[in-house]
């Protein structure tokens, strides 16, 4: 019988680390790349979701750029476009390979399966940031430019953190729905609907119903981070004392809970394709 020494044991394990990683960056390559050779899209989507931003606010000020919509708006403006972009490229590139019948392949190699989602969550971020930071920088300027003050401090990192975890989760959760219930394009489409309404993107929660507030403080991955961000920049408090949600406990932790939800249903979803047969069905 061979018996592997503790270096050839570490040499193994690095060796497996390392295959990780070159999975991970593999795919965050590939979606760097596919967002580079959509360039022209990526345009479009810079233009349009600041001018959506902007149209917003005259619309809630009647027709008016109302000052104290701005910001409010901004920050719900900015993680709208964030979860939106995150998660749509997340289910779309997944469903991709689905379509094209060439998900399969990615499961002769000898790595996890997490690594392909890890790394394709990794680049839905990357490619959502564009359409993030050009609605940011519009509104930014559109303050700045109306003798506004854009107010910043660090601590609004934590939400934006949470938010961007949050939104994994979900993505996880589509993508492994799109493995067993083919066809349910629709269901990111009427999302959005559910995460601007529902988010306290434009309307804060504490101004809608108690139980559509709860609702959306619990299952919403944005909402919670939108109401710390407000509380940080426009109320003035820090994160051990906000104001409006749950508190620091809850934005901390519903991220968490919302990633666990989706590891547990993608696995369960990804035996079940694997059982039936359908990894790469449409």
């Amino acid at each position: 019988m061979t018996t592997l020494t503790p270096t050839v044991r570490v040499e193994a394990r690095r060796g497996r680390t390392g295959a990780w990683f070159g999975g991970i960056a593999t795919e965050v390559g590939k979606g760097v790349a596919g967002l580079v050779a959509g360039w022209r899209e990526m345009l479009v989507q810079v233009i349009t979701f600041p001018l959506f931003y902007l149209l917003l606010v005259l619309f809630m000020g009647r027709g008016q750029l109302r000052d104290d919509l701005l910001l409010p708006g901004l920050l719900g403006m900015v993680s709208l476009t964030f979860i939106h972009e995150q998660v749509n490229r997340a289910f779309w590139s997944f469903l991709g390979d689905i379509q094209s019948g060439v998900l399969e392949q990615t499961y002769l190699s000898p790595l996890p399966s997490w690594t392909l989602i890890l790394g394709r969550q990794v680049s839905a971020m990357i490619a959502a940031l564009p359409s993030a930071v050009a609605v940011l920088i519009a509104g930014y300027v559109t303050i700045e430019a109306r003798g506004g003050d854009m107010p910043f401090d660090v601590q609004v990192l934590v939400p934006l953190a949470t938010i961007a975890a949050g939104t994994c989760g979900l993505a996880l959760i589509l993508c492994g729905l799109t493995l067993v219930y083919k066809r349910i394009e629709i269901i990111t489409q009427v999302s959005v609907a559910i995460w601007f309404i529902a988010g306290g993107t434009f309307v804060p929660l504490d101004k809608m119903p108690d139980w559509s507030a709860f609702l959306s403080r619990l299952i919403v991955p944005i909402a919670p981070g939108i109401e710390a961000m407000r509380d940080i920049l426009i109320g003035g408090h820090s994160l051990t004392d906000l104001q409006t949600g749950w508190g620091l406990g809850w934005l901390l932790l519903q991220p968490v809970l919302i990633v666990a939800a989706g590891i547990v249903l993608f696995a369960r979803l990804e035996k079940v394709a694997k059982r039936r047969g359908t990894l790469g069905r449409y």
